[in-house]
């Protein structure tokens, strides 16, 4: 930072000078020293462009890095959490499986429920035939 006010008051005291030599060399001094400022600032601008870059790549890696870390964590913190995950997983799949099978099931009790209601309403209506 120092170096860019000294460079920027050199140019002042060069840019004085030039206009005690005179007039005709003023304009040349003034764009001579307007394109100076403008590389100055380009590079700086650069410079913050680059530190800008390099801490958002560091960013990115400690990031990536502490999600590491947080998986480890929660694997140390229940390590039977992924296990308990795996079988709920499996009953889910066999619940799955069975439930249709259930279903069935269920039809042929209704059906064979329903045959027996039959048998025993048809014996009910012999029995009351029967003593009429």
């Amino acid at each position: 930072m120092e170096e860019g006010q000294q460079q920027h008051i050199r140019q002042i005291k060069n840019s004085q000078l030039m206009e005690e030599d005179g007039e005709e060399e003023s304009p040349r001094s003034a764009l001579s020293s307007f394109q100076a400022r403008e590389e100055e600032i380009e590079r700086k601008k650069m410079e913050v462009k680059e530190k800008v870059f390099a801490q958002l790549c560091r960013v990115e890696q400690e990031t990536k890095h502490l999600a590491m870390i947080r998986g480890e964590l929660e694997a140390m913190v229940d390590p039977t959490r992924n296990e308990a995950a795996a079988l709920r997983k499996k009953i889910d799949a066999v619940n799955r499986a069975l439930k249709p099978l259930g279903q069935s099931c269920l039809r042929k009790l209704v059906s064979e429920s329903e045959r027996l209601r039959m048998r025993k309403l048809e014996e009910l209506n012999k029995s009351i035939d029967f003593f009429r």
